[in-house]
Parts: C-alpha cells; sequence; structure tokens
C-alpha cells in the first residue's frame, strides 16, 4: 500500500535546510553515507526557495510482486519516463558496482583491493534490465535516459544516443576540448598501449591524434573527480527531470553530486518516482516507492507486464 507521507520529504527539507546554513553551500561531493548532510545541503542550495516538501509519497515495505505491479501500471499511465541509472544496472553484466557491500570504494574504504569482475572485461554485455529500457523505448514510454555509469552498455544495448545523457562519460569515447564533439576511439585511431586512457589530467604526448574538425586536444570522456560534467548532457538531463511524468531511479546510491539533484528536481516538479536499489540512499524517505531489491527482479518483469496489458488495450474493440 502506498502511503500519502508528507512528513518524510518535510523533514528531508527541514534536514536541508539546516545543512544548507551549517555547510555554507559548500560546493563539493557527498562521499560515503556521512556525506548524507552534503547531499542535502546542494538540495536547498538548487533548490531554495521553490522546493515543495509534503508533495510525495513512501512506500512501506512491500513484496517485490506489489512493486512490478504498481511499475507496471505506471508506465501504462505515463508518457514521458526518463530513466536514471547507476552502476547497480550493471552489476548483473559482471561489473563491481561503487558503493554495495562488495563495492569497489566499499573495499577501498576497508582498506581491500579492488573487486574481481565476474566477466572478463571484454566479454561484457547489457543485461535483461538495459534491454527493458530498450523496451520501453520501443513502445514509445522512454524518453529520456540519464546515467553514471561509463560502460557503454546503454549504447550498446539499443538507447538512441540523443535519448541519452552519460552524466560522468562514456570509457569508450573521446572528447574534443576545443568544440565538444565526441568520438569513438575508433574513429580517432586512438591507442591506448601507446597514449594511454587519455585523461585530462594527463599531458599530451607526441603524435596523439587531434580533433579533425578544429584540430583541437583529445581527452577520454570519462569524468574523474574534480573535472567538471558536460554541460550539454547535464542541461538536457535537468530540462527532462522537469518534463518527465515518471522517473526510474535504477541502481545508483544518489551520493554523487549534481547528478543525484535531479531526483529532487522530479520530486520538486512532482513526478512520480521510483527508487530500485539494495543499498540505502538519501532519498528513500522521499520517493514515491521504494523497492529494496535488484533491478532484474522488479524492471523486466514490470515491463513485460505493462508491454502486455497495452497489447491488450490495443486489441480491445
Amino acid at each position: 500500500m502506498i502511503l500519502g507521507n508528507h512528513q518524510a520529504v518535510e523533514e528531508l527539507w527541514q534536514q536541508a535546510l539546516r545543512d544548507y546554513r551549517e555547510e555554507g553551500l559548500r560546493e563539493r561531493l557527498a562521499d560515503g553515507w556521512p556525506g548524507y548532510r552534503n547531499v542535502n545541503a546542494r538540495i536547498a542550495y538548487r533548490y531554495l526557495p521553490t522546493f515543495q516538501p509534503g508533495a510525495n509519497s513512501v512506500t512501506k515495505e512491500q513484496p517485490i510482486e506489489q512493486h512490478i505491479g504498481t511499475i507496471a501500471q505506471w508506465i501504462i499511465e505515463c508518457e514521458h519516463i526518463v530513466a536514471f541509472t547507476g552502476a547497480g544496472i550493471s552489476t548483473d553484466s559482471g561489473i563491481p558496482d561503487f558503493r554495495g557491500p562488495n563495492g569497489v570504494w566499499t573495499r577501498r574504504d576497508a582498506g581491500l583491493p579492488a573487486p574481481r569482475w565476474r566477466v572478463p572485461p571484454g566479454q561484457i554485455e547489457p543485461n535483461a534490465s538495459h534491454l527493458s529500457l530498450v523496451e520501453l523505448q520501443r513502445l514509445g514510454k522512454l524518453r529520456f535516459l540519464v546515467t553514471q555509469n561509463t560502460d557503454n552498455l546503454h549504447r550498446r544495448s539499443g538507447i538512441r544516443p540523443e535519448l541519452l545523457a552519460e552524466l560522468h562519460g562514456n570509457g569508450r569515447l573521446m572528447r574534443c576540448l576545443g568544440c565538444n564533439r565526441l568520438y569513438t576511439r575508433q574513429e580517432v585511431e586512438w591507442d591506448t598501449a601507446r597514449w594511454g586512457p587519455g585523461y585530462r589530467t594527463q599531458k599530451p604526448m607526441p603524435g596523439q591524434p587531434a580533433c579533425a574538425a578544429c584540430s583541437g586536444r583529445l581527452v577520454s570522456s570519462v569524468v574523474n573527480f574534480g573535472d567538471p560534467l558536460p554541460y550539454k548532457e547535464l542541461a538536457l538531463a535537468e530540462q527532462q527531470a522537469r518534463r518527465c511524468d515518471l522517473m526510474l531511479v535504477l541502481g545508483s546510491s544518489l551520493k554523487v553530486e549534481p547528478a543525484a539533484s535531479l531526483v529532487g528536481l522530479a520530486l520538486r516538479s512532482g513526478t512520480r518516482v521510483a527508487l530500485v536499489n539494495r543499498g540505502k540512499t538519501p532519498y528513500d524517505r522521499a520517493v514515491t516507492l521504494r523497492a529494496w531489491a535488484g533491478i532484474s527482479d522488479v524492471i523486466p518483469p514490470a515491463v513485460e507486464r505493462a508491454k502486455r496489458e497495452l497489447r491488450q488495450q490495443r486489441n480491445r474493440p
């Protein structure tokens, strides 16, 4: 049962107001769960005074089947869905996440080596959750996808590039610092064995390829800590977060800003937000539906159920 719990968003907002004053709007990343207060400070900074708390709902713990049914019904009803994905959507493909129990940052903070990939990097493929989002695109329901992932799996799965904002870049793409044009590594004949990954912080090396359009320097499109986010992609993502009638938040800890603030923007706009993630996030009590489950346990069956019902609706006389 979905509860109209105004108190949850109200409390989140009041904490944000306190942090707004205490933190002085310091622009820094939220690093781990203790950084929760900084996430709220950013919410206050970005949306004060227009964010209206108390307009959304939270869910009690429910069986997965109820979550599947609710999300399927919302998919049927909505026409402008935006998906927001984090590392958790790719774990079923064999890629470790960052802040899960065995995540990269979790193990780093515990003084442990990085987790092993369950599948060799060259054999990674999009999984059922990626393909379900492609199915929503095919149905005309998914209008935009925002991802924090750099693994290229959304592009490979079939998401159209014009409907995709890769806020943290793409490990297979190079970006021109002069004109912002994107190239695949193959297009520019970038040899990683010779020139390395090409991060912005690395010194240019003799002979490395330049932009064919403006002769500008090419760097990896991956956004590392301290790098600015791509302006065009972020602007599009913010625009879509305001316009959507359903946001699916899948596999993100929502601790890295400014990407996570897109969820707050959707909530501010009165949008339904369904959050599917195994670990806790700062938005757990503010979203409309919270499923503590694996993405593949919820989204593929919800999309299949919605697709079946939409087909039946079309066939009714």
